[in-house]
């Protein structure tokens, strides 16, 4: 006999609007808090928002990112990103990277001096290294930056929602869009709580963030559309419960698999991609918990349009009475 894994019994009976009224509770007060960090605190924006100065180095030896590191550690630059740039039509001996550095407060751009500093620092390294192009960006560049990024998020919440509408009704759409809308701003409140670097591959998380509560909030929602029209005469919050138990194996293997390997990443990745990382992880638990917490009430409050025309002799009771609490 095959053996199967089940993290979640194949029927639950778990009643999600027992809290109700707590879970709106803590929704309510973690958008409350996020937005006040935000306001006190900001958001430590990086060297893609803030402006600076991008060195590209080139080499016949081999990229030591860590030795680059240390190398620069004692200079006190603040915020420097050091990549190591891949492409096929480099020959086999020409090894490039890309030493970011942020602009210092007050300063619009990284001044000669600290470009020198840093250049011999490198050269300490290796000394075969060269330095074909250095650019800056300026805080004109990476004011557009942050308007475009906030632009970026905005359209694609717009978008899910045209698109839940126009699959479900309206009260889908305002559940998935205040759910999503919830999920994004927390997250930005925990980056500013902590104090966790936000740059370009932030906001790529983010949208990853949003595609992936849609989808886990998109399963619920299609198992509560067929509920609805196999069980007319039940009352719409026991047709929520029963579209969540239904779904929660799904969920809870789909969320938990994907922990794993950000988990993994996020110990071990590294700082380069820590900041992306912690985004995707954080994003996906409270992701799950708004697809449950949040776009269904909203949708419970608003209600949805049901056919009475039929009568169903089945079940009119709950069945989620006396049934055990999350």
């Amino acid at each position: 006999m095959a053996f199967r894994l089940k993290l979640v019994p194949a029927e639950t009976r778990i009643d999600f609007f027992r809290w109700q009224g707590l879970t709106v509770g803590i929704s309510g007060a973690m958008v409350v808090l996020s937005v006040v960090f935000l306001v006190l605190f900001g958001l430590n924006f990086g060297i893609d928002f803030k402006g600076g100065t991008t060195i590209r180095t080139e080499s016949t030896q081999q990229v030591d990112v860590g030795a680059y590191r240390d190398a620069l550690q004692p200079l006190g630059l603040g915020d420097v990103a050091i990549t190591q740039v891949f492409d096929p039509t480099f020959a086999a001996d020409q090894h490039v990277a890309q030493v970011r550095i942020s602009a210092q407060e007050g300063a619009e751009a990284v001044t000669p001096e600290t470009i020198n500093a840093v250049e011999a620092a490198l050269q300490q390294v290796d000394p075969a290294i060269t330095f074909p192009l250095v650019e800056s960006v300026g805080p004109k560049v990476s004011g557009e930056l942050i308007q475009t990024a906030i632009y970026s998020v905005l359209a694609s919440l717009v978008a899910i929602s045209i698109y839940i509408w126009l699959r479900f009704e309206w009260q889908f759409a305002i559940g998935a869009i205040v759910s999503l809308a919830h999920d994004v701003i927390v997250t930005m409140g925990v980056f500013a709580l902590f104090q966790i670097k936000f740059d370009l591959t932030t906001i790529a998380a983010l949208l990853t963030i949003v595609g992936y509560s849609i989808n886990d909030t998109v399963v619920v929602f299609d198992r509560l559309r067929e509920n609805l029209m196999k069980y007319k005469k039940r009352a719409l919050r026991d047709l929520m419960n029963l579209s969540v138990n239904e779904t929660l194996s799904r969920t809870v293997m789909t969320s938990g698999t994907t922990l794993v390997a950000l988990i993994a990443l996020l110990v071990l990745g590294g700082d380069v991609i820590r900041g992306f990382v912690f985004a995707i992880t954080f994003g996906i638990l409270i992701g799950t918990y708004s697809s449950v917490y949040v776009a269904k009430n909203v949708v419970l409050w608003l209600g949805v349009k049901r056919d009475w025309s039929k009568k169903d002799p089945k079940d009119h009771a709950s069945p989620f009475s006396g049934a055990e609490a999350p």
